[in-house]
């Protein structure tokens, strides 16, 4: 079962999450952020999937900031409006609007709360991991997670990169790696967004792959 509900984030502002319920109790919830293309179909999918694995997932529509109802897809003129909305986002008011999606899935679960994140939301997830209060966190080919490699993840973590993601350095990689060898890193040959069936760049053995690690991982962390 799934439903739009609306959540407040602690700045007043309120925002649209899609939430994907269970057959039965959870295992766990999880907090499933968007990619720059908005809570889509890919996106509900995915939130769906987990939630037939066990997950109470819920999906913040971290757009709604400046829009609502922000559903792209991946060419043309879609590409360049997720690309705007992409340079308008503030990573504190983003990170409030995550929070908000994190007490709902934890107070909705009754249990831990995780994150899974993908391109943008692989980064959120990163740093939700490092400043905020879940318990496991796994994020897909995030951009930005080099940039602040630095910071400490306070749970436990699983990243997944592509080789050859042209957003995505290999040294980049490398230099999380380096500053966090006891973190998971798995590398496919698969190019950025490979999970997404509804792209061109769509690699079907990684994707399955890449989720039954996650999966393994969200459930030994989080049940």
């Amino acid at each position: 079962m799934s439903e739009w509900k609306k959540l407040l984030a602690e700045d007043g502002h309120e925002l649209s999450a899609y939430i994907a319920m269970p057959a039965g109790e959870p295992i766990a919830g999880l907090v499933v952020v968007q990619e720059i293309f908005g809570v889509n179909a890919h996106i509900r999918s995915v939130a769906d999937g987990y939630a037939r694995d066990g997950f109470l997932a819920v999906a913040p529509a971290i757009f709604d900031r400046f829009e609502s109802d922000v559903e792209l897809k991946y060419e043309g003129e879609d590409m360049q409006r997720a690309m705007g909305y992409a340079k308008r986002l503030v990573m504190s008011d983003m990170l409030k609007d995550i929070q908000s999606a994190i007490d709902y899935s934890r107070a909705a679960a009754r249990k831990k709360t995780g994150m899974i994140g993908y391109c943008l939301g692989g980064s959120v997830a990163w740093l939700a991991a490092c400043r905020m209060d879940i318990d496991a966190a796994v994020g897909y080919y995030g951009g930005l997670i080099a940039q602040y490699a630095s910071e400490q993840p306070k749970c436990p973590v699983m990243l997944h990169f592509g080789n050859k993601d042209a957003h995505i350095l290999p040294e980049m990689v490398d230099k999380i790696a380096a500053a966090h060898p006891e973190i998971p890193i798995y590398r496919y040959e698969a190019g950025h967004g490979f999970n997404c069936d509804a792209r061109s760049v769509y690699d079907a053995s990684s994707a399955k792959l890449a989720r039954e690690r996650s999966l393994e991982f969200l459930k030994k962390n989080l049940a």
